[in-house]
């Protein structure tokens, strides 16, 4: 049995969807996008330390949905690429209109799955 490269085999999901827990995340972006980690680690101990200065764990809650929606996207080749080539092409965008389409792609694919994730 032959294994296929993920960008052949559509737009699947890599991996299961992880719970959202700290560890789970974490275990989840080390697969699919392990160059985020640096940034996971960074915003889990930021919300942590909000949580613990605010005695409340809104700030864990919120940080573990927003990666939640960001691994949710890496799960997903095509809307990876889709996600970030919005992304950079905000960034070389020749006018700030031009910024502002791209950047409402790019939100659009955070919705989703956003929304994808929130309605488990």
């Amino acid at each position: 049995m032959s294994v296929q490269h993920p960008e052949t085999t559509g737009d699947g999901p890599l991996i299961p969807r992880p719970e959202r827990t700290p560890d789970a995340l974490r275990a989840a972006c080390a697969v699919v996008a392990p160059q985020l980690l640096p940034l996971y680690d960074q915003a889990k101990d930021k919300a942590l330390a909000e949580a613990v200065e605010h005695g409340s764990l809104a700030p864990v809650h919120a940080c573990l949905r927003h990666w939640s929606a960001l691994i949710e996207i890496e799960r997903h080749s095509r809307t990876a690429r889709e996600y970030h080539q919005a992304e950079y092409l905000a960034q070389l965008a020749a006018s700030a209109e031009e910024a502002r389409e791209h950047l409402a792609v790019a939100a659009e694919i955070y919705r989703d799955a956003a929304a994808a994730v929130s309605g488990e």
